[in-house]
């Protein structure tokens, strides 16, 4: 690592709803980048780069590769080769819900599933506890007295430090935080998508509310993803699709998602960013931030220099009212949430 780094900024720390855990801002995600086909110097020399400069809440899920649970592997070695004797400095995270493994309960929300996911995910972390474990979607063919219950068992066995939900859209939050206090659980974080192409959590429900209204509410804070749009939200996308980008290389940024539609936006966005003198990806996380109800956002690098970049966002000018009603007609739907149809809008 350089030594440029004693001279950089950390994030600013955040309150998790309220709860009495503090996040940072920013939060490296370990989705994209620390499968097998990535070299494992480069996860370390990225992940490190994160620790060193403050993005101590590493996040991850079972399903995290590919293969599924290769994430999880990666990080594991790293923790015990370089970061060992600091593991009560960072905030690790997981998840379980989608599908990670074979049969009928290598997804879903049943209580086999979720726990024996946690312990296979902390075996591979090489720890005996994350400190968050979410489940990763609402399952309609569990109850969720059932799932619930899986992650009150998860935090009284010392398994996990805090619980949550990701992707349960306004009403299902409401449910399951209406039947985790009837067990006397209590949930702490919902992790949902997020970004000037996906603003999901914004909308009103049939029921009047939205997600940010239902997690303000109830207390919960909000740990948004992907708020780079999956790398639409950065320059690489304005001159055509690069053929080593993640829409070229078969990924889940869909090729289709890239619509002219989309593109216009895009560019748009990127004409204000540079009007207001930063990258679009930047102003992107400045913006999914700009909402005192989100307590951190969540972005992937493959790089220490694409991570640094990233945490550069939060030096960004506040924004003005003309910059955001700029930023609203061009921001909107493009169709991307892939997690709608599995989760957010069951």
């Amino acid at each position: 690592m350089d030594s440029t780094s004693a001279t950089l900024g950390e994030p600013p720390l955040r309150r998790a709803g309220r709860s009495g855990l503090e996040l940072p801002a920013i939060a490296l995600g370990l989705w994209q980048n620390f499968g097998e086909s990535m070299p494992a110097a480069a996860q370390r020399e990225t992940v490190l780069r994160a620790v060193e400069r403050g993005v101590v809440h590493l996040d991850l899920a079972n399903n995290y590769g590919p293969p599924p649970g290769a994430a999880e592997a990666a990080l594991g070695r790293i923790l015990a080769a370089d970061l060992a004797n600091r593991r009560d400095e960072l905030i690790l995270t997981t998840k379980a819900g989608y599908r990670a493994g074979p049969g009928p309960y290598g997804e879903g929300g049943s209580r086999k599933y979720l726990l024996a996911s946690l312990d296979a995910s902390l075996a591979r972390l090489g720890t005996d506890h994350v400190d968050v474990f979410y489940s990763h979607r609402f399952d309609p063919s569990t109850p969720l007295h059932e799932t619930m219950g899986a992650l009150a068992t998860a935090l009284r066995s010392g398994r996990a430090r805090y619980v949550g939900i990701s992707s349960y859209s306004a009403r299902r939050t409401r449910e399951a935080v209406a039947v985790a206090a009837s067990i006397g659980l209590e949930l702490t974080l919902h992790q949902p998508s997020y970004s000037l192409l996906n603003r999901w959590i914004e909308e009103p429900s049939p029921d009047g509310e939205s997600l940010l209204d239902v997690t303000d509410d109830t207390g919960l804070g909000v740990v948004a993803f992907s708020p780079l749009a999956q790398g639409m939200l950065t320059d690489k996308y304005l001159h055509g699709v690069p053929t080593t980008s993640r829409a070229a290389a078969g990924g889940p940024l869909r090729p289709e998602f890239l619509t002219e539609e989309n593109l216009a936006r895009i560019r748009g966005l990127h004409d204000l960013a540079a009007g207001r003198g930063e990258p679009l990806a930047q102003m992107a996380i400045a913006w999914a931030l700009r909402d005192r109800r989100v307590s951190c956002v969540v972005v992937g690098a493959r790089t220490p220099r694409q991570l640094d970049q990233n945490i550069d966002a939060l030096g960004a000018a506040p924004f003005e009212a003309e910059t955001l009603e700029a930023i609203d007609s061009l921001a909107g739907d493009g169709g991307i949430n892939i997690w709608a149809a599995r989760s957010s809008d069951l």
